[in-house]
């Protein structure tokens, strides 16, 4: 069983491993009865959280996380979906906008089957539209009830820090967490998010602890990245062919070796590691299989040494992303040249697999 901590300073504990239903779906495991069977198997171990997103599958893995929770178990679970990203064909159907969070909300509670949201997140930052534009919005939905508590996905520091300061100067509803990518190969929130967050008594509750399955096992030994859906994707972040992705095979071989040093599997080592940090909440699992789940359960119940952290800090330094793609966001000045010249428009964020 896993353990509970304290999500925040909101008076809720949830699992120290929430459940990630992004590959539930045709994105991922199109079978909705084994997601459902992987899901139940989830809240069986003591497996609180439940997170998704309506981007995922186009909506379809709300729809199962739904199905799942149906008979009775809703009340037990610690729900939390997204906005932002575009969900279907129509270019207007995303976003941090108002206009879009009162529809996207409905259209979620929809898919779920309930009439709250615990946590609702903006999924990615949208620089073009006003912070406090989307904290009204968001808000108004706590105070109807439709939603429970506020989260923000892949913000830089800046951002939170705003967040924090628009809700206390114009009487806005508090963000209560973030979710940002954290991974012995992506550490580069340790620098500023982190602390921001203890400083602000912010839950974090990062995605992929496993690199995105660089840390799952199927990488080692010199060779080549296995091939996938998702490497087809993000072939920024997966192509070997790429230096900053070569870097990273050369490093999942040593902490392969150390792995079976301590008595680890790496996928144990990696899940630790992000639960070891004092600021983390709950890790975020994402399996598409029952194998998949099973296998990432017990990470839970392991406690890492001082001195395989220390060995860990010697082969990623602390604050060290491998390979910038793998940080979920880029920030329009740095994307698009735009920003940086006279005359220049500017862009939208784009919301990256979590």
């Amino acid at each position: 069983m896993v353990d509970h901590r304290p999500f925040g300073r909101t008076g809720v504990r949830i699992s120290s491993l929430t459940l990630g239903a992004m590959n539930f779906g045709q994105r991922g495991n199109p079978d909705h009865e084994d997601s459902i069977r992987i899901i139940h198997r989830a809240l069986d171990e003591g497996i609180n959280a439940i997170d998704t997103a309506d981007v995922y599958s186009d909506g379809e893995s709300e729809e199962i996380v739904g199905k799942a929770l149906a008979g009775g178990r809703r009340d037990e679970v610690f729900l939390a979906t997204k906005f932002h990203g575009q969900v279907g064909d129509n270019p207007q159907h995303r976003g941090n906008s108002r206009r879009w969070i009162v529809r996207a909300v409905e259209n979620s509670l929809r898919r779920l089957r309930t009439d709250w949201i615990d946590l609702y997140q903006a999924h990615r930052p949208e620089p073009d539209t006003d912070f406090d534009e989307t904290l009204g919005a968001l808000t108004d939905l706590v105070r109807q009830g439709k939603i429970r508590y506020i989260g923000t996905s892949t913000f830089e520091p800046s951002a939170i820090v705003e967040g924090q300061w628009i809700a206390q100067r114009r009487g806005r509803e508090r963000v209560v967490s973030e979710q940002p990518p954290y991974s012995i190969l992506a550490r580069g929130i340790e620098r500023e998010v982190l602390p921001v967050a203890q400083r602000y008594g912010l839950a974090v509750i990062p995605w992929s602890p496993l690199a995105g399955g660089w840390l799952s096992g199927r990488y080692h030994g010199g060779l080549q990245a296995p091939i996938s859906r998702r490497a087809g994707r993000l072939p920024a972040r997966f192509d070997p062919a790429l230096p900053a992705n070569a870097a990273k095979l050369a490093v999942v071989d040593e902490l392969t070796a150390l792995a079976d040093e301590a008595g680890l599997s790496l996928i144990h080592l990696a899940i630790a590691f992000v639960l070891e940090h004092p600021a983390v909440t709950s890790a975020i699992i994402g399996p598409r299989t029952l194998a998949h789940l099973e296998s990432q359960l017990g990470a839970a119940k392991v406690t890492l040494s001082r001195d395989v952290l220390d060995r860990i800090d010697a082969i990623v330094p602390p604050g060290t992303t491998l390979n910038p793609a793998d940080a979920g966001y880029q920030p329009p000045p740095l994307a698009d040249p735009a920003y940086r010249r006279r005359g220049g428009s500017s862009a939208q964020s784009t919301v990256v697999a979590s």
